[in-house]
């Protein structure tokens, strides 16, 4: 959906290689946030990526993919530097994104900064996009964090979780995320750590097959995974990404909606991303279609 962002995700954006037949590989826009500005987009709303892609072949085609789905361009930079360094890192175009070189008055206009992947765990831009967050705070905007874990989040990442939990109105962690930054076998006791951090912050905990849960204060709500079909299922690469965008969606759509209504949406769009191939970001016709299928219990 075209025009001003409402909603806002800062961090990368990149290329996946997924496997075809053979030795065939094809070429995916993706990036958690990435994805999730694309997926909300879908559903409706006016969102925008904040970050920067490179100036060459492969930047082309995010900005390609980004304009496709409707982005607020304005957030996106580019950066003369290669897409990616898979060794080190180094010179990932995403890197050098300017906060300084945001639109004038964008407080002004964005209502939500969503947050999130590796982004937040290799400088210059971890940092930058903390101080972006600390902005944003500052001007009553919402904040969402979905940490993302990958092997570079070891124990200097420790500051950044905490910092970032501190900040987020809402966040998601996947069991196996959470056991991994808290670098514990103990599901409930790190998710308890977590939420000590920000007893106010609303959780989602999502378990793939085994579906999600959902806590806020002193109540929980939890759904299992929509009933599809085998055959349906295609795809789970992006599903928590769409079932993170849903929830976000359900939130800022329907203020005065339950709580186990917020959990269904969201639940149904990680499913309705599973059945297509890739980081789909399914439209709201197709979440609408699987929201029967998702029971909620408190």
């Amino acid at each position: 959906m075209t025009g001003p962002a409402a909603i806002l995700c800062a961090g990368e954006a990149l290329a996946d290689l997924l496997h075809q037949d053979g030795d065939t590989w094809r070429s995916h826009a993706g990036g958690s946030t990435w994805n999730v500005a694309r997926a909300l987009a879908a559903l409706g709303v006016a969102s925008g990526f904040a970050g920067a892609i490179s100036r060459c072949m492969a930047g082309d085609a995010l900005w390609r993919a980004s304009e496709a789905a409707g982005l607020d361009l304005r957030y996106l930079q580019r950066a003369a530097t290669p897409p990616h360094d898979i060794i080190s890192g180094d010179v990932a175009a995403n890197l050098h994104f300017d906060v300084t070189m945001m639109p004038p008055g964008w407080p002004h206009e964005v209502q939500w900064l969503h947050f999130g992947g590796t982004s937040l765990a290799r400088g210059p831009l971890d940092l930058a996009l903390i101080a972006l967050a600390e902005q944003a705070k500052a001007h009553g905007l919402r904040i969402s964090y979905d940490p993302h874990w990958r092997n570079l989040m070891g124990p200097a990442y420790d500051a950044t979780l905490q910092r970032m939990t501190e900040l987020a109105d809402v966040i998601k962690v996947s069991d196996d995320v959470l056991r991994a930054l808290f670098r514990s076998h103990d599901t409930l006791g790190s998710l308890g750590r977590l939420r000590a951090r920000n007893p106010a912050a609303l959780v989602l905990l999502t378990r793939g097959a085994g579906g999600a849960s959902l806590y806020h204060g002193a109540q929980t709500w939890h759904a299992q995974a929509p009933v599809i079909d085998v055959i349906d299922v295609v795809d789970t690469l992006g599903a928590d990404d769409a079932g993170m965008a849903g929830l976000i969606y359900s939130l800022q759509q329907w203020p005065d909606a339950s709580m186990a209504a917020h959990l269904a949406f969201a639940v149904a769009a990680g499913g309705a991303a599973g059945r297509v191939a890739g980081a789909h970001a399914p439209d709201l016709g197709a979440v609408r279609a699987l929201l029967g299928r998702v029971a909620v219990i408190c």
